[in-house]
């Protein structure tokens, strides 16, 4: 087996269990690897540290698989860690019975680039690098034994994977396509699902806790949701006894599937709801000049920084939106605004939401802290990627 070669001093994130090895720290590869072939990671002294995923055309030059230098990494490996995976979100009692669920969260899971998300008895799978991909028989068998789903669709169309040197990989990897379209059930709201062409993996699954705090907050409320797709929280809104809700989205594909599910539902009062194509920044300008305020406004933005590189950027676009969020609420209304940005931290998006409440001339208060949902786990040596954060601001 060939050998990664540390630089010297190079090592230290991986002392403390960090799973990536970028190019900068190292030193050779003796030995020949393909990409995706399995490397034995040793220091510049030889110590062995590790075995990774070697990735010669990323600047993620391997990925950890195991810190245990004695393991092997084969097929019974990876039927190890998709069991321990799917076990671990069994062990959270929020999470049974729900019909859409992640299973792989990634590096978090022990599995760098492999993300399983389930709907009913479909699973979507994505794998973004070399590792996953040179042991994707391997990882589908796996899925299908802890799962036990009917069906399991690849959708590892991820762009990610240029970086990667692998080209866009989707269809059905095991089963085939149920005759009925696919739909969940989440806290009492139906939802249909398009993994082939939705957003991800076709769902936002990481915001299931906040669109439940959305129901909770709505009751009586006039609530604006801006880049809404397709109307997760427009819906839970309704449920939880909104007065009205008005649902701003550029993608008419998208608010086409939001109306329809909203069909799916008829014990939510469709006269309550709006649905309105148009690009969120300047929207939010139109309903300022308008007069019109709300009590609860949602912003939801799609990723504005895949990382640090687009910060500055992305902090000016979160900024604009924020600023209009904050001037739309009438007094005592509430902000749920959220980054699901790589490159901004859970700090600079506090900070960024403090200088907008002060653009926007108003007094905010932090109520909550908002997360990702117990089945996005992330582990506590594995900080970097898109997890969600957000904030629930209340204005004076």
């Amino acid at each position: 087996m060939a050998q990664l070669v540390m630089l010297a001093g190079k090592d230290r994130s991986l002392a403390r269990r960090h799973p990536w090895i970028f190019a900068t720290a190292v030193e050779r590869l003796s030995g020949r690897a393909r990409p995706g072939d399995t490397v034995d990671v040793v220091a510049a002294n030889g110590r062995p540290l590790a075995k990774a995923a070697w990735s010669p055309e990323s600047k993620i030059r391997a990925r950890v698989w195991t810190f245990d230098a004695d393991e092997v990494v084969d097929d019974a490996f990876f039927k190890r860690r998709v069991q321990a995976a799917v076990e671990r979100r069994g062990m959270l009692p929020e999470l049974r019975g729900q019909d859409g669920l992640r299973l792989i969260h990634g590096e978090s899971d022990g599995l760098p680039g492999v993300i399983a998300d389930r709907y009913g008895d479909t699973v979507v799978l994505q794998l973004t690098a070399t590792g996953p991909e040179k042991w994707r028989r391997a990882i589908i068998s796996a899925l299908h034994r802890a799962s036990a789903c009917a069906r399991i669709y690849e959708r590892s169309d991820s762009g990610v994977r240029r970086l990667e040197g692998l080209d866009p990989v989707t269809g059905w990897a095991y089963g085939e396509a149920s005759p009925e379209p696919l739909a969940i059930v989440e806290n009492g709201v139906r939802l249909r699902v398009d993994i082939v062409a939705g957003h991800k993996t076709g769902f936002y699954l990481d915001q299931r806790d906040n669109r439940v705090l959305t129901r909770v907050l709505a009751a009586g409320r006039a609530t604006l949701n801006c880049f809404c797709y397709s109307g997760a929280f427009s819906l839970q809104a309704l449920a939880g006894g909104a007065s009205s809700v008005l649902s701003i989205d550029s993608s008419g594909p998208a608010l086409a599937m939001a109306a329809e599910n909203l069909a799916l539902n008829p014990h939510l009062d469709a006269n309550r709801a709006e649905w309105r194509e148009a690009d969120v920044f300047n929207e939010l300008r139109a309903l300022n000049d308008q007069g019109r305020r709300f009590d609860l406004i949602i912003l939801d933005p799609p990723k504005f920084a895949p990382s640090a590189v687009h910060a500055e950027r992305a902090a000016r676009a979160y900024r604009d939106i924020n600023v209009f969020g904050f001037r739309l609420l009438n007094p005592g209304g509430l902000l749920m605004s959220y980054s699901c940005s790589g490159g901004i931290s859970g700090e600079h998006f506090q900070q960024i939401l403090a200088e907008a409440a002060l653009g926007a001339g108003r007094e905010a208060r932090i109520l909550r802290r908002l997360g990702a949902s117990p089945d996005h786990p992330v582990a506590l040596n594995f900080s970097e990627g898109e997890y969600l954060k957000g904030l629930l601001c209340q204005v004076e």
